[in-house]
C-alpha cells in the first residue's frame, strides 16, 4: 500500500489516502511517486505528495494539519505551543529542557515550564 497526502495552497495536509501499490507503478512494476500523485489527482483533484507510514521518506508520516516544506522535502508537525521552536532536526522543542529525573511532566505554556503530572 502507498500513502499520499493532499496539500492545500499553503502546503498544509488536508487528508492522507492509502492506495494500492498497483496504482503507482510504472510498466516495469517500479513504484513512481508521480504516478501515484497523478492517480490521486485524477480521482479527487488537488496536489498530492507521497508519505511513508514507516517514516522512510520525508522525515515523518504526514497527518492532517502537518505542513510540507518543499525546500527541505519533509513534513513538519504543527507547532504545539507558541513558545516552542524547531531544532536542527526540525522537531519542536520547548524553550526549557524536559526534566531528566524519570518523572512525568506536561508543558505549562503560561509559565513556560514543565509541571510534574501527579
Amino acid at each position: 500500500m502507498a500513502h499520499f497526502a493532499e496539500l492545500d495552497n499553503t502546503n498544509t495536509v488536508l487528508r492522507v489516502l492509502v492506495i494500492a501499490d498497483t496504482d503507482c507503478v510504472d510498466e516495469n512494476n517500479i513504484e513512481v511517486e508521480s504516478i501515484g500523485s497523478e492517480y490521486c489527482n485524477s480521482l479527487f483533484g488537488g496536489k498530492w505528495v507521497q508519505t511513508s507510514y514507516n517514516n522512510n521518506i520525508r522525515k515523518q508520516y504526514a497527518c492532517i494539519g502537518f505542513r510540507y516544506d518543499e525546500n527541505l522535502d519533509i513534513f513538519i508537525s504543527p507547532q504545539p505551543f507558541p513558545s516552542w521552536s524547531l531544532n536542527e532536526n526540525y522537531d519542536w522543542q520547548a524553550p526549557v529542557e524536559y526534566p531528566s529525573d524519570g518523572k512525568d511532566y506536561m508543558w505549562n505554556e503560561g509559565g513556560k515550564e514543565w509541571v510534574e503530572v501527579s
